[in-house]
């Protein structure tokens, strides 16, 4: 089964290592930063949400205008629209894209942060609420009847939508997170299940509870995974060691100036409040490096403020990194750069083809071996 590559754009030259340049929205980096991932061969890119972003919505649209096949995944938290609205946006985006719209839910891990937006729902309350909201998202875009809909959270009468997703039978799902709560919503809703990118050990221990909470929910399907990750490539295993330590003496000189906020980790070393983050630093308490190539090292400098785990090395080494992802189950890989733009090319170039040419390989001897099998059991009755 191929693999699913996701970048990631923003509306500005920024990163953890980058000194934000231009506008908020600067109109001409956006367009070149879409482009840069459609001619680098990725599948989608991710427009990511927060409460002082430009709205994802629009970036989207906008970059949909400026691309050919680029899928988009925006991202979208449940709460501040109605569902029905919600419902309605996202398959208008649908049908002028021409079917490339999937939406990345963010039910919210971060108190301070959900509040800035006026929502002071608990944790554990704002997950219900997705639940709720997904229900009537789902069948917004399926129902061809005008339904009810009566839940803790939502409460509508008689409603269809006139308008319905190019994708049938409806838009893609993601859902991330990594509390008990995400594993049990996001195992009930989620096409593609996010994750960030962990030593394949726990990784695996993830895997495993989405798809004991989607059993539970019922489902008689699997959720795709997907792991994200930030990339650190060189010429040769030695020279992308040497850039990764280069990345993260920038990283702490920056932090130890600026102080970071990256959601997760407040100023004054408070500790992150969303599971995700707490997972990371404490993968990064255990060691720097793990497995194959996977380095804590800027997760721990950045209090683990979203996906911030790197794989580091050549490119044949970090594809196969990557290949060890898939081999437990992953289904879709999302990775960005420190250099974004730039890197997110070169990514291109180096190292989506490795992977999607062992990708290959593998499925087609799958289905050779399939194929032998099938033939030789007529052979053996026959004796």
């Amino acid at each position: 089964m191929p693999v699913e590559f996701v970048g990631m754009i923003s509306t500005h030259d920024v990163s953890e290592t980058r000194p934000a340049t231009g506008p908020v929205v600067d109109v001409d980096y956006t367009r070149r930063f879409a482009q840069a991932h459609e001619q680098a061969g990725f599948d989608r890119i991710l427009i990511a949400q927060s409460s002082g972003s430009p709205d994802p919505n629009q970036v989207a649209a906008f970059a949909a205008a400026h691309t050919e096949r680029l899928g988009l995944l925006v991202a979208h938290r449940p709460g501040f629209l109605a569902p029905t609205v919600a419902a309605r946006t996202f398959a208008t985006l649908d049908q002028f894209s021409g079917g490339r719209v999937a939406v990345h839910i963010i039910t919210g891990g971060h108190d301070a942060e959900q509040r800035r937006d006026g929502d002071y729902l608990t944790k554990d309350e704002r997950y219900a609420r997705t639940d709720d909201y997904l229900t009537v998202v789902k069948r917004a875009w399926t129902s061809d009847e005008p339904f009810d809909h009566e839940g803790p959270y939502y409460r509508l009468a008689d409603f269809r939508s006139d308008v319905r997703p190019v994708q049938e039978p409806r838009i893609p799902l993601y859902f991330g997170g990594s509390s008990e709560a995400a594993y049990r919503v996001g195992g009930k809703h989620a096409d593609t299940f996010a994750l960030w990118g962990e030593p394949l050990a726990e990784t695996a221990e993830q895997i495993a509870r989405v798809r004991a909470a989607a059993e539970a929910a019922g489902r008689t399907d699997v959720p795709g995974i997907s792991v994200s990750f930030r990339p650190i490539l060189g010429r040769t295993d030695e020279e992308a060691w040497e850039r990764a330590r280069g990345i993260l003496g920038t990283i702490e000189q920056r932090g130890s100036t600026l102080g970071w906020r990256r959601g997760t980790q407040l100023s004054g070393g408070a500790a992150p409040e969303n599971v995700g983050s707490q997972r990371l630093l404490a993968a990064a308490a255990k060691a720097d490096l793990h497995d194959r190539a996977l380095w804590t090292a800027t997760a721990k400098a950045t209090g683990a403020g979203g996906n911030s785990t790197a794989l580091v090395g050549s490119p044949e080494t970090v594809a196969q990194a990557l290949l060890d992802y898939v081999d437990i189950g992953a289904t879709t890989l999302l990775i960005r750069g420190y250099d974004p733009l730039d890197d997110a090319l070169d990514y291109g170039r180096e190292l989506l083809p490795l992977v999607r040419q062992e990708v290959a390989r593998r499925d087609a001897a799958a289905a050779r071996a399939a194929a032998e099998a099938a033939t030789a059991v007529p052979a053996a009755g026959a004796r």
